[in-house]
């Protein structure tokens, strides 16, 4: 809250410079180290492991449906009050999150006095994905995912303009084919019971989400690349969700909150760099190349998860049989 109502008052007064804008973002970077994995955690507290499924994605599909709405009230909004009184109302709308939280009752939890160390116990974190062979192949794949496939986001506004010839309008329209699949993606999720079939989920939506990147990446015509993005957006949200609920299934309470800043860390960290990466591939390769490469990327490693997934499978069910 206090980061939107600062970049508020930096624009309302004409102030903002883009070196402050750079110092914005990684404040909100170190506060999110702290608030995703916390959140991630606090959902099982909330709900229990029998809805978590449930609650992780009917909450994506709230964000999609944000992702759908927001950029349409977004500029109606720009264009009626201005940039900066839409970040003051951002950071007002944080009085009724914090609100929210204070008025939560959950069930207290017993603090357990440790000898370790701060950096010890990050690294029994570590430790704990590093010897769980299943938390380990998700959280790889997911990195995979996160590093070579989602940047084609980033990539957009390329296919719009220069390749599809839609301009800001058709920037728009990509975006929210998008997040229309995500959406649909999540509720069909928060239908689910139990977390049963979730790892061969895992593997198809991580293969059908390459195989819909690198469609998108050919395809040439604005209908048909909308058209493709659907399954795109389809895919990566039943992959990221079923993912987190695999995980969370299988860590103990003790150590939730420290697996989970490493899957944020996996999942939110290597996004960046993606990012960064895509960017420097298509200015070399274009982007219609990058994008397919990132698709391919992320099929050979959905095929990789597919022909490990019988040799963790069993440990992976002793792991939450032991949990229960």
């Amino acid at each position: 809250m206090l980061l939107a109502l600062v970049l508020a008052a930096l624009t309302l007064t004409g102030r903002v410079q883009v070196w402050h804008l750079f110092a914005l973002a990684a404040l909100l970077g170190f506060a999110n180290a702290f608030d995703v994995p916390t959140r991630q955690a606090f959902v099982v507290d909330m709900v229990g492991k029998d809805d978590l499924i449930n609650a992780i994605a009917l909450n994506s599909s709230i964000f999609n449906g944000a992702r759908i709405v927001g950029p349409a009230v977004a500029g109606v909004l720009v264009a009626a009050i201005g940039e900066g009184w839409c970040f003051f109302a951002n950071g007002v709308s944080y009085i009724a999150v914090i609100m929210g939280l204070l008025l939560m009752e959950v069930k207290p939890q017993e603090r357990v006095a440790s000898s370790r160390s701060v950096l010890a116990s990050i690294a029994e974190g570590f430790r704990y994905v590093r010897r769980t062979a299943p938390v380990r192949a998700l959280l790889l794949l997911l990195g995979l995912i996160s590093l070579t496939a989602m940047p084609y986001a980033v990539l957009m506004p390329i296919f719009a303009d220069q390749i599809l010839h839609g301009g800001a309008r058709g920037l728009g329209l990509l975006i929210g084919a998008s997040g229309v699949g995500a959406l649909v993606g999540a509720l069909l999720l928060a239908t689910r019971k139990g977390v049963g079939g979730l790892r061969r989920w895992v593997a198809l939506a991580a293969a059908g989400f390459g195989v819909s990147l690198i469609f998108f990446a050919w395809s040439r015509s604005f209908w048909l690349s909308a058209a493709l993005l659907l399954p795109a957006g389809f895919f990566m949200m039943v992959e990221t969700a079923s993912s987190n609920t695999l995980i969370q299934a299988m860590v103990p309470d003790s150590l939730r909150g420290r697996v989970m800043a490493v899957h944020a860390m996996v999942f939110m960290g290597l996004g960046p760099f993606g990012a960064l990466l895509a960017g420097v591939l298509a200015q070399r390769l274009g982007a219609p190349t990058t994008v397919a490469i990132g698709g391919a990327l992320c099929f050979m490693g959905a095929v990789l998860f597919a022909l490990r997934s019988p040799a963790v499978r069993i440990e992976a069910r002793q792991v939450t049989v032991a949990l229960q």
